[in-house]
């Protein structure tokens, strides 16, 4: 957030000075998360690294901070994304006075905004930063992008005002649940403390009626499903991603919108456990919607920046589904996924992006034979695009695989309709290839280059990582599951338990 103000104040000549600037900020942040990484002890306290200080007393709020290994997960996520994203867009900013400043420093100053929210310990606290990221990001998404300035301004107005209206009723219940807080016994005066009200929702010390914590959780909800989002209020992601920068775009799809889902896992499920799991089969039915919907119109796009924007409301359905499904292997696997769907959507929409300013069309009929001209480009956007429909080996499988066995262990219909977005995403992913890159090559694709090194700098990293965290997981998840397992122990649900069949039941007899 600093480095945001340092680089907009920069003189106006000093253009390579403040892109150079933002990605050395961006890399000690990095540097400061592997810190964070090392340090962590996944069996040690559920919430580590805690800061507390006052921050309004007379409120009941303090600038608290801790780290879950769930908010570690995005909290690395958004660190190694950043300075990819910033080379990514190096020459993004634009030809006008001190545009360049205003690019880097906001992209800045999002990164700040989303790493205070993932570690807020404070309800306020969050809430603050969680509405205030929606400034930089209208500014990036109107202010940068296509050419069409009127169509660039139009969705980030929808952007804007999509997530405006969610917050608004997210502030209602935040009040509201300072009130609720101010008239407990439990409590001495209102509190916007996390940790304290969780312990007391646990302890049953609240206080609250159903009905009040049912329209709370509502609040909470509807902000977080726009953010994510969640079918039907996903209609602002599509405009918004295609009328921005690629580099732009991943940081709404891959970081920012995943402060929505960690908002669930986090407030829905701990603040209000009865309410989240009153509203469970609603939200599993819209997600599985969401899926099904997303990869369906992800077919029938002409437009490869769009097509990549449906596949991210298939994918969030899947994430959605996760942990509304309140498994240990359901939530465990929407966590991984949070991660997975970043790096694989990054490198996807980032390879798509890099085609696409050289050709200058999003069209995927304007394509044809691009692996001749540009082996690299094809070759890569092949292995991302796998990695979207949840090849085996690649990153994201382990993560779905989780949340379909965690949906099936207690709702086996809904598993069944969800992996039909398997067969859909080979079918939206094989064939946009297959227009794009094989076949002869079309009019006008002849003189394509091949990825530059400043492009395989950003894309070589993600390949990377969608291949280690596909073959081994394991590190990642070991940090994510003991903060899985103390959600569920804190909202009071367990797995269901397995089904033991007697030895009669192996060869035909009767179950046990």
């Amino acid at each position: 957030m600093v480095g945001a103000a340092v680089v907009i104040l920069l003189p106006s000549a000093a253009r390579g000075l403040a892109k150079y600037l933002a990605l050395a900020l961006s890399l000690a942040v990095l540097a400061i998360t592997i810190g964070l990484a090392v340090g962590f002890d996944p069996g040690g306290e559920q919430y580590q690294f805690v800061e507390d200080h006052d921050w309004i007393p007379s409120f009941g709020t303090g600038y608290i901070l801790g780290l879950d290994g769930i908010a570690l997960a995005l909290v690395v996520l958004t660190a190694v994304l950043v300075p990819l994203l910033l080379v990514a867009g190096w020459n993004d900013g634009g030809d006008e006075p001190r545009s360049t400043h205003t690019y880097f420093a906001l992209m800045l100053a999002v990164e700040g905004m989303v790493l205070i929210s993932l570690v807020a310990l404070d309800i306020l606290l969050f809430y603050v930063f969680f509405e205030a990221m929606l400034i930089p990001m209208y500014f990036l998404i109107g202010g940068y992008g296509s050419s069409d300035a009127r169509n660039r301004s139009a969705a980030a107005v929808k952007f804007l005002l999509y997530n405006l209206f969610g917050g608004l009723i997210m502030l209602a219940a935040v009040i509201g649940l300072y009130v609720v807080t101010a008239q407990s016994d439990a409590f001495t005066a209102g509190t916007f403390d996390f940790r304290a009200i969780v312990d007391a929702v646990a302890g049953g010390e609240l206080g609250a009626s159903p009905a009040v914590l049912n329209a709370l959780f509502g609040g909470f909800m509807l902000a977080f499903a726009i953010k994510a989002p969640l079918w039907p209020f996903h209609r602002w992601l599509p405009d918004a991603a295609v009328e921005s920068t690629p580099a732009t775009a991943v940081l709404m799809m891959a970081v920012v919108d995943k402060v929505g889902t960690f908002g669930m896992l986090r407030y829905c499920l701990q603040l209000f456990p009865e309410a989240s799991q009153t509203f469970q089969p609603l939200i599993i039915t819209l997600a599985v919607i969401g899926i099904v919907y997303g990869a369906i119109v992800a077919i029938g796009q002409t437009d490869v920046m769009r097509l990549i924007s449906y596949t991210s409301i298939s994918h969030f359905g899947f994430i959605i589904l996760g942990i509304f499904v309140m498994t240990s292997q359901g939530q465990s696997g929407s966590t991984l996924y949070m991660v997975n769907h970043g790096i694989s959507t990054a490198a996807l929409f980032l390879i798509a992006g890099f085609l696409v300013s050289r050709r200058g069309s999003r069209m995927i009929a304007d394509y044809g034979g691009v692996q001749k001209v540009a082996p690299v480009l094809a070759g890569t956007f092949l292995v991302a695009g796998l990695a979207t429909l949840s090849l085996p080996g690649l990153a994201p499988f382990i993560s779905e695989f989780l949340v379909l066995i965690g949906t099936f262990t207690r709702y086996p219909a809904f598993a069944v309709f969800a992996a039909l977005a398997l067969v859909l995403s080979a079918l939206y992913i094989l064939w946009a290839y297959q227009r794009m890159m094989t076949g002869p090559v079309t009019a006008g694709n002849d003189k394509l280059r091949d990825l530059v090194p400043r492009e395989l700098l950003v894309v070589a990293p993600l390949i990377g990582l969608l291949l280690v965290l596909g073959v081994y997981p394991k590190p990642a998840l070991d940090v994510i599951n003991p903060s899985v397992d103390h959600t569920l122990t804190t909202i009071g649900v367990q797995d269901p338990a397995p089904r033991i069949a007697d030895g009669d039941e192996q060869f035909g007899g009767p179950a046990k």
